[in-house]
């Protein structure tokens, strides 16, 4: 039995060694995890904020873009206010374009006159 009694003490303590070996094992594996689940939360919050950040960034750009909606319908509207005085400008431009050939008809009328009345007072002076 002495000779039993050992074999089971170095089994016991084999036994104990290996139950240590594990926990130690499982102990640094649940260390491990521990530390990669918190580096993925860590990024995760990262991650979460930089979303908030970029939305709020682009609810801004949409405030922008709605007060830029609102000046173009504006401009938009003074754009149509002035159609009225573009269609008299161009009313205007056709009546001085039409004056521009009436005066110069009128005026090669006149140098055609003046050449006559010059024409008829040279031969009335000479004679």
């Amino acid at each position: 039995m002495a000779s039993a009694n050992p074999t089971e003490g170095e089994a016991a303590g084999r036994r104990d060694e290996l139950s240590e070996s594990l926990d130690e094992v499982f102990t640094n594996v649940s260390l491990m995890v521990r530390g990669e689940l918190q580096g993925t939360n860590n990024q995760l919050a990262l991650l979460e904020k930089m979303n908030d950040r970029v939305a709020q960034e682009y609810s801004n750009y949409g405030d922008i873009a709605a007060g830029l909606r609102v000046f173009v319908d504006h401009l938009n509207e003074k754009n149509r206010g002035f159609d009225d005085y573009v269609s008299q400008i161009d009313a205007i431009d056709q009546q001085v374009t039409e004056f521009e050939a009436v005066v110069s008809m009128l005026d090669k009328h006149i140098a055609l006159l003046e050449k006559k009345v010059k024409s008829a007072y040279h031969i009335s002076s000479t004679q």
